[in-house]
């Protein structure tokens, strides 16, 4: 295999054979890295003429001293004859770095020991190669080095080190992709964070302050009296909220076991045993759909408070807030959010916050006092709340503190936008909250809202075993009739109760949505290092008009290069749809759209995008829709009316590989594939319903997609496409395309 035929990864792999060869070892064992990049350039960064610090860069040359000693990543290499350049970046920052042909020496090292520094090492063949020349051979973007310099300014102010000697650390065999464009694709940004953060300095950032977060808030517990503790993540029973648990199976013990939903009923016990303040920053699981509020793997904080009531949380919180407003600098109390309407609006966290009662404005908004309907009223909640004209898949099934939920979620959250506690809940709505001492028909419960995202819970706890194993029995009922949101039983924990559980109040605070609210972020996967997804079973391959990944395929991968020219405008593309498409019309119209919802997320050629969902099915109807037909001559002699690109033609054809041999192998085309057949079902089961696409449910969404009678005409398995070529989950790829769908104009 010659060079010109190996891939960028070969390359870089024979170069770690060469090193070996030579002596350097390409993968160290450490380095004493003594100064952050940051540091150097907070100290030194900005440059009065005349005022340097540092000795003139000629005598450095001449006689160097070196008082630098960093690492980290080589981002840029440049080579100018006898000078060379480049930029070393770290988490803290980048500084840039200059080699001279004449005085440039290479770290030997074995161990922890450097054992040799030499001006020339030699290679397989026994010939001799400068460490100069080694650098500009060997040593690639990305490559992790370490360097021994001196500071100095040049002539144009920049801060630079001059290095005397440098120490292979670790090569990197992957390319890091273009740094001018870095992670193309949220995807691929979610999937290799690693990069992700590599190229992008917010995402770094994000990820950083969210460790801060998690400290400040660690302090402000211990400054408060709290103790920190730690509870068990696989548990006999799914207990402690309202959620469809994980089930695992315990080998030693032959029995299930569930993945804790939450913390609380451990935290709860830990009171009965004599600690009066406990949190814990816990990792809860939940199995349930994914949507950009929701992640089935997140880190809560909980805790519990002997002799607090829920009243005593609301003040806490604010004066939490208030704390971490205070010591952490990046977060500002004033931020922008965007409503499910797309609008931008402003956000003020200054404390206090509004109280808004939640049964009073549910009447408000829906002319239904809930208060007014106990376990035993489903019926009559349910035919009230129908009559009012409001509907959703599965209320047939639900009891009725779920059908309360689901009138609120609908009716009452989205409105608020601001900070906002609710508070003043139906003792039907939480089984392990305590009843009010002056409305028996209420529990002392809150939950503090940003645009309708709910990021903290808290209540009195019910402490009453006797009554706690009431409410048990009833959410029992509840589970037995399909209602999946109800909260299962915990005899242990009743026990515990039985011994006596001192007064107190409960809160826990998700941190995936804080953060994403605080950092003006729309999707809680943006505030997580590593979130979860679904494995790939292939590296997508990238073009140059669809950038689809960062990192460089590997050799045995097929990268595709197109060019589109030309592009048609769409006035032009829609006069073609008016001349050939009747029934097929408003398909085409809602793929061209969903199309270009995609590429804007995903940094694509938005008009091109359009275009190929626009016209994917251009022929349809003048073929009298024969699928022996489709894609075929007719489809040529039509988008020749407007000199499409082949380009694009092929791009089109792909969603018909089967039949045109054209392989869905770019982006642009697997999101056509996933695109197509799904978004025909989602309107026909739109049309089905009265509020159309708002309030559509994924579970509802997926018992239509079983259902073969319903929308018989579209092919499940290409509704499965987004995982066949994109590797996203059909749950999670459906709610994206419905998102774009609600957003279409007839």
């Amino acid at each position: 295999m010659t060079q010109m035929q190996m891939s960028e990864r070969d390359v870089r792999i024979e170069k770690v054979h060469a090193m070996r060869a030579m002596g350097v070892n390409p993968y160290a064992q450490k380095f004493d890295k003594q100064v952050m990049v940051g540091k150097l350039v907070d100290k030194h960064g900005k440059h009065l003429e005349g005022t340097s610090p540092f000795r003139d860069v000629n005598d450095i040359i001449k006689n160097p001293q070196p008082n630098v000693k960093t690492a980290w990543r080589l981002m840029l290499f440049r080579s100018h004859g006898k000078l060379s350049f480049g930029k070393l970046m770290d988490e803290t920052g980048e500084i840039q770095l200059m080699f001279h042909r004449d005085h440039c020496y290479l770290n030997k090292v074995e161990g922890d020991k450097v054992i040799e520094t030499v001006a020339h090492v030699s290679n397989a063949k026994g010939d001799e190669v400068t460490a100069y020349k080694f650098m500009d051979k060997f040593v690639d973007v990305g490559d992790f080095m370490g360097i021994d310099g001196e500071l100095f300014y040049t002539h144009k102010g920049e801060l630079t080190i001059y290095v005397s000697s440098f120490t292979f650390l670790a090569k990197a065999v992957q390319s890091l992709g273009d740094k001018f464009h870095g992670v193309a694709g949220q995807e691929t940004a979610y999937r290799q964070r690693y990069l992700d953060m590599i190229h992008n300095e917010s995402t770094r950032k994000r990820m950083k302050l969210r460790s801060t977060f998690l400290k400040t808030i660690r302090d402000f517990y211990h400054d408060n009296g709290f103790m920190e503790i730690e509870t068990p993540v696989l548990g006999n029973s799914a207990s402690g909220a309202a959620a469809a648990p994980f089930v695992t199976h315990h080998n030693a013990f032959d029995m299930p076991m569930y993945l804790r939903i939450s913390p609380e009923t451990a935290l709860k016990k830990a009171t009965v045993g004599m600690f009066e303040k406990v949190f814990e920053v816990a990792k809860d699981f939940r199995n349930e759909w994914s949507d950009p509020s929701h992640h089935q793997e997140f880190t809560m904080i909980e805790h519990y408070a002997a002799y607090w009531n829920f009243e005593d949380n609301m003040k806490f919180t604010e004066q939490m807030f208030d704390c971490i407003f205070d010591k952490v600098p990046a977060l500002s109390r004033i931020i922008k959010v965007t409503d499910k309407k797309g609008t931008t609006k402003e956000v003020d966290f200054t404390t206090p916050w509004q109280r808004v009662d939640y049964i009073e404005q549910i009447k408000k908004d829906s002319g239904i006092d809930v208060s007014q309907y106990g376990p035993e009223d489903e019926d009559r909640l349910r035919a009230d709340i129908q009559a009012k004209g409001h509907h959703w898949e599965g209320i047939h099934m639900q009891a009725t503190a779920t059908l309360i939920d689901y009138l609120y979620k609908k009716v009452t959250r989205p409105q608020i936008v601001w900070p906002a506690f609710i508070y003043n809940y139906p003792k039907t709505m939480q089984p392990l909250a305590r009843v009010s001492d002056t409305d028996a028909n209420m529990v002392e419960q809150w939950q503090l809202l940003v645009n309708g995202w709910e990021l903290i819970k808290a209540y009195s706890e019910l402490v009453d075993p006797l009554l706690q194993q009431a409410n048990f029995d009833e959410q029992a009922g509840a589970l037995a009739r399909g209602d999946e949101e109800a909260t299962a039983g915990d005899d242990d924990f009743v026990k515990a109760m039985e011994y006596g559980m001192p007064p107190q109040s409960g809160w826990g605070m998700g941190i995936g949505r804080i953060l994403a609210i605080l950092t003006e972020q729309t999707n809680i996967r943006d505030v997580i290092l590593f979130p979860l997804i679904k494995p790939e079973a292939n590296t997508q391959t990238g073009t140059t008009a669809n950038v689809a990944s960062a990192a460089s395929p590997s050799s045995q991968e097929e990268t595709v290069t197109v060019s589109y020219e030309n592009v048609p405008d769409r006035s032009q593309a829609h006069a073609l749809t008016e001349k050939y498409l009747t029934e097929t019309k408003l398909h085409c119209e809602q793929v061209g759209h969903i199309m270009e919802y995609f590429a804007k997320k995903l940094n694509q050629d938005e008009h091109v995008w359009y275009l190929a969902g626009l016209l994917h099915d251009i022929d349809w109807d003048h073929i009298n829709k024969d699928p022996a037909l489709h894609l075929g001559e007719h489809f040529d002699t039509i988008v020749k009316e407007i000199n499409l690109p082949q380009a694009l033609v092929d791009d089109i054809k792909s969603h018909y590989e089967e039949k045109t041999g054209v392989p869905v192998n770019l982006l642009i085309r697997k999101y056509l594939a996933a695109v197509d057949e799904l978004s025909g079902l989602l309107y026909a089961y739109a049309r089905m319903r009265p509020e159309g696409f708002e309030g559509m449910k994924r579970s509802s969404i997926k018992k239509k997609i079983k259902d073969k009678k319903f929308a018989a005409g579209v092919d499940r398995e290409h509704v499965k496409n987004c995982e066949t070529f994109l590797n996203i989950p059909l749950e999670e790829f459906t709610m994206e395309v419905v998102e774009a769908m609600k957003t279409f104009k007839e």
